[in-house]
């Protein structure tokens, strides 16, 4: 998320699905939340019959007082899923990294904040590495890509190091073919850059690619909009579509060749996967999205918008 702030899951079955109460303090006009969206393609994501988005709003922070939620990443340790976000402190004017669960990854409890700096937090991918669980949030006023761990899963985490100088926006990071990738945007005010930076592990050395940066001059593709994803043999890179105003839709690209040396990616036919509809939570923009297989052949999303 910007930081200034723009105005056992197995089959998924919408009959048992419990609907809930909405309440006008839910979404606030310009302010982000967020949903959760399905579909047989990652590429192909909805809403869910009778779950009523947004899933998760600022009215639902308990221990801060929040302006919105957004950047979510989820992932599903045993029997449940933990959904990891931003959370604007309206009080501190700072990004905090909140946390909610879910034992059907679909309905969603706020927990608490579990992580707060004296700097801004938030995109907060968060990925297990061995036995242990792993978060890079975005610390761009912190002047370097940092890594945590989770000293108690999920409630405690800790500072690992620095990994990359420099301000940088969203950065997203994945495993393939046997080493650790991190896309990064170093222009956080104009999203129009893309770097690439690969190590044989996360803690490790990072460095640049050579062909990095992979995007220049161009806010419609540049700025990460969720997690990297293996899909037909290669990865589906999401990104942020910046123009004409920050955070209106969700643009995908596949990316058919990743080595140390080389990088070929192309816009899938189905791009934009997501974007405004003009009405509700999420009716000037959509920015974010983080995708998983449930099995039976679907697929589940954290999504975020504005109202």
């Amino acid at each position: 998320m910007h930081p200034l702030y723009a105005h056992n899951l197995g089959k998924i079955s919408p009959s048992r699905a419990p609907t809930r109460i909405a309440s006008p303090r839910n979404v606030s006009p310009g302010a982000w939340s967020i949903g959760i969206y399905a579909g047989r393609s990652p590429l192909q994501l909805a809403p869910m019959p009778r779950i009523i988005n947004p899933v998760l709003t600022a009215w639902h922070v308990t221990d801060v007082p929040a302006q919105f939620v957004a950047d979510p990443f989820m992932l599903q340790s045993g029997s449940m899923w933990y959904m990891f976000f931003q959370v604007m402190n309206s009080a501190t004017r700072k990004g905090e990294i909140g946390l909610a669960t879910s034992r059907n990854g679909l309905t969603w409890k706020y927990d608490s904040i579990v992580l707060h700096e004296s700097f801004h937090l938030s995109f907060p991918c968060v990925f297990r590495w061995n036995d242990d669980f792993y978060m890079v949030p975005e610390t761009s006023q912190a002047g370097s890509i940092r890594l945590y761990r989770a000293a108690g899963f999920p409630h405690q985490w800790e500072f690992v190091k620095d990994l990359v100088p420099g301000t940088h926006a969203d950065s997203s990071v994945f495993y393939f073919q046997r080493k650790w990738w991190m896309f990064a945007c170093p222009t956080p005010q104009q999203h129009d850059v893309l770097s690439l930076y690969y190590a044989d592990s996360p803690a490790g050395k990072w460095v640049q690619h050579p062909l990095s940066p992979i995007v220049t001059g161009n806010k419609r593709i540049a700025r990460p909009a969720g997690r990297v994803m293996p899909w037909n043999g290669g990865l589906i890179r999401f990104t942020q579509d910046c123009y004409p105003t920050y955070g209106k839709q969700v643009r995908a690209f596949h990316i058919s060749e990743l080595t140390p040396t080389t990088y070929k990616e192309q816009e899938v036919a189905e791009s934009p996967v997501l974007s405004a509809s003009g009405t509700g939570w999420n009716a000037f923009g959509m920015h974010h999205v983080d995708i998983h297989y449930t099995g039976n052949s679907r697929w589940l999303a954290c999504v975020d918008a504005i109202a």
